[in-house]
Order: structure tokens, then sequence, then C-alpha cells
């Protein structure tokens, strides 16, 4: 266990860095410059976080982390070097260049190879309200990670055991900035309590958590609630039984369902379209789920974690429609690959943010009568999603509805179809929205997926 002693003092204000990250740019800029570099882009990023871990009524670990780097892409022509460092002296600074340099001289040109048009790069940044510090101190996320658990621990004593609650704190600083003259930088925050126990009963043993984050502490759930609603969770899954295989409905619980999506939109990435990889290669245009259904990214909500006002490229991001009353409107692209694909960027370079699911929303009772006898799922396990075929299989576990209700838990099955037929058969959506991810939706309930059990 490590002590922490007694002086020691929360995570203050970083907003001072933001000028010095900046400064760094330019200077890493102009280096780039002045030894032989057609065109350069450099980020720069510096991140403080505190993390408290408190398991079985003591305090197990403290952590602090101060972490600074860049990463420099430098042309030369059509050729592309890129280095990195944590080191930002003179001299290091130097050293990398040159040595992105030399990789550029022997690399084979590429055409697509360049930054993102000058047009293109975000004017004016807006205000996102995403930079929060939390002023706690070590003694006092200790005190809230041990009330977390005592408050799940005291829930039933069938709660044995506990994997740790853990109070963390992240603030960070980004600077971008590219030859065109482009400088963009944000500070954010990160905030988050979570929990996960174990529960034992002669039937076996199972493990759940519960975990709360925001951008700002004070939107987040208290400590106590974390606890209830851990041991809620774990607690229900007690008492697993078997059940008939078949072909039936699913219900994918909302953080399930941000997974599933994922999945989907994987298939829209650049990379995965261009090198021919992907399901939905050549979709543009085409019908890919259920005709009221859209899937749109609003990367300029307030406070939402995956906001943001420019890309990985410097572009001006925006919202837009991936999926339109059920059909592909958008790929996802970087300067890259839009290149690539004969195409222009959609400003997603490093990912989407803050993506929605919109259609007909319905509580998660109703869904529960519509489908009547079926799975839900809970949790799943391993990597059984083939971006090329779009065949879906993964182990899951969940309960088994009956007559539109829970009826018991159940595990160790496996659920498969096509994600194709999977978005296509979307029989309802949940209003039942999970806001603490980038992709934020509620319960999916699919019509048909086959389950097989061990």
């Amino acid at each position: 266990m490590n002590n922490p002693a007694k002086n020691d003092s929360p995570l203050t204000d970083i907003s001072a860095s933001e000028n010095m990250l900046r400064s760094q740019v330019e200077m890493i800029l102009e280096t780039a410059r002045e030894l032989g570099a057609t065109a350069a882009e450099v980020s720069v990023s510096q991140d403080f976080g505190l993390s408290v871990t408190a398991r079985m009524g003591e305090l197990e670990t403290v952590e602090f982390n101060q972490d600074r780097g860049f990463g420099i892409t430098v042309y030369v022509d059509e050729c592309k070097g890129v280095a990195s460092t944590s080191d930002v002296s003179c001299e290091s600074v130097n050293d990398a260049v040159k040595a992105a340099l030399n990789i550029a001289r022997f690399t084979q040109p590429d055409p697509c190879n360049g930054l993102a048009a000058p047009e293109l790069m975000a004017e004016k940044l807006p205000e996102l309200d995403i930079y929060h510090p939390w002023s706690i101190s070590v003694e006092g996320a200790t005190s809230r990670a041990l009330a977390c658990e005592a408050e799940a621990m005291a829930q039933d004593k069938r709660i044995s055991n506990s994997d740790g609650a853990t109070v963390a704190s992240q603030l960070g600083c980004l600077a971008y900035g590219n030859s065109h003259g482009f400088l963009g930088s944000f500070l954010s925050s990160r905030h988050s309590l979570g929990l996960a126990v174990i529960a034992n009963e002669k039937s076996g043993m199972q493990k759940d958590y519960w975990y709360t984050t925001s951008r700002r502490s004070e939107d987040m759930e208290d400590e106590l609630s974390v606890g209830r609603e851990a041991a809620r969770r774990v607690l229900a899954r007690l008492g697993c039984r078997g059940f008939k295989a078949g072909k039936m409905p699913v219900l994918f619980s909302p953080q399930m369902a941000a997974g599933l999506i994922g999945s989907l939109l994987g298939a829209l990435m650049g990379g995965a379209l261009y090198r021919n990889v992907s399901f939905l290669t050549n979709s543009m245009g085409n019908k890919v789920a259920r005709d009221d259904i859209s899937i749109r990214e609003y990367p300029h909500l307030q406070r939402a974690m995956g906001s943001a006002g420019f890309d990985g490229d410097g572009v001006a991001t925006s919202s837009k429609a991936f999926i339109k009353k059920g059909v592909v409107d958008n790929y996802i692209l970087s300067a890259y690959s839009a290149r690539r694909l004969s195409m222009q960027t959609t400003g997603n370079a490093g990912g989407v943010r803050n993506v929605r699911i919109e259609g007909e929303l319905s509580p998660y009772s109703e869904l529960l009568k519509q489908m009547g006898s079926g799975v839900m799922v809970t949790q799943l396990m391993g990597q059984g999603v083939n971006a090329v075929t779009g065949d879906y299989s993964r182990g899951a576990s969940g309960f088994w509805v009956e007559n539109g209700e829970l009826a018991y838990p159940i595990e160790n099955f496996t659920i498969a179809s096509n994600l194709k037929d999977m978005f296509l058969g979307v029989a309802g959506i949940g209003n039942d929205v999970d806001l603490r991810g980038n992709i934020c939706c509620g319960s999916l309930l699919i019509d048909e997926m086959t389950i097989a059990t061990g």
C-alpha cells in the first residue's frame, strides 16, 4: 500500500500550459521549415493525473502522472516521415525533426500524402466547456473510494470481495499546428469513480461493476449511488440457469449497444474502405439499417466526452450523419483516406465524436414487452466481429426474458448474426441513453439472432 504524505496537494489548474505548448508547436514547425521540410504538422500534449484506489477497506494505491510529448510529421514533396519524443529541449527537437526528414527521404512518394487543404482548417474554435479542474486531494479521493466500496459491501452479505474502487482525475492540454499557419489548442478534463465487486453463493461467483464519469466533477453520480448500483448489478447475476438455444430476439443493454454501433462505424472508416477490407466498401447511398434510423455525430456538444473543434488534421469538425434514414450518407474520412478514395475529408481524422443513434425511442420496459421471450445481453466477450464480411459472433452473458420481463440470469452463451442483418433488423431503440462515452445510445432490440449454449 502506498501511503500519501500529509501535504499532498490536489491537481491544479493547468491553463498556463496552453501558451507554452502553442509556443513549442510554432518553434518545432519553424525548425522543420529551416531543415528542409516542404510541409509539416505538429501535435504537442501535456497530461496530469491523480488516481486513488481503495480495496477491502484500505487504501491500496495512489498514482500521480505527468506526461508530455510531441509528434511531428514532415513532408518532402510527396514523401512522409514521422517522429516523436517526450523531450522538448531544442537539441531533442532538432534531432526528432532530422529523424523525420531522413525517414521521408527514404520512403516512396505517395500522391495522397500532405496536409489537408488550407481552406478546411478550423478558423474559429467553438467554446465546448470541456475543462473543469477538480480540487480533490488524495485524502478526499481516498474517502470517496472507501465510502463507495463500503456502501456496496453493506448491501448484502453475499458481496464478499472487491476489485477496488478508484477515483481518478485527469487534466490535459493539446496543441496542434501545421505549416498552413493553423494553430489550435484546447484544455480538457475527465473525472471518474468506478467500483467492481464480487458476490458468491452456492450457484457460483459473479463479478460486476459500475462507474460514473464526466468532464465536470459536479455532474458525476455520488459515491454511494455508484456503490449501490454496483451491488445491485452483481446480485442480479447470481443464480444463473440454463435456457433453450435457438433463433430469438436479442436486446443489447445501452453499454453493449454502443459497442455494436462502433462495429458498424468501423466499417465506414476510410482506412478500411480504401484497403477494401470492409463489408461496407462502396456502400455510399446504400441501405444498411431500418428506414427510420440515423446515426449522427455532434462534435460541438457542451461538456461531452468526444467534443472537439478540430480533428487530427486541423480540419474544422461539424455535425453530420453517417447513416441517414437507414442509408449510408457519409464515410469517416481523414485527409489521407479521403484522397485515397477521391473524396473530401469529413473532418474525422482521429475518429468520430459524440455519436448518437436517432429514431423512434421507446422505454426500456416497452422493449422487454415487445420482445416477449428472448435474451438480454449485458456483457460481451471476445473480438468476434469480421470487418470484411460483417459476420458477428460473440460470447455473452445477461438475462433470459420471459413474458416481457427479466426472468433469471444466464451466462456462457454465444450470439451470432451479420451486422447488415442486425441493423436492418433493429426492432426497437431504447430511450435509456447512456451518456458516459463517445458513442451514446439506449438499449437496442434486434429482431433475431442465433443463440448457442456451451
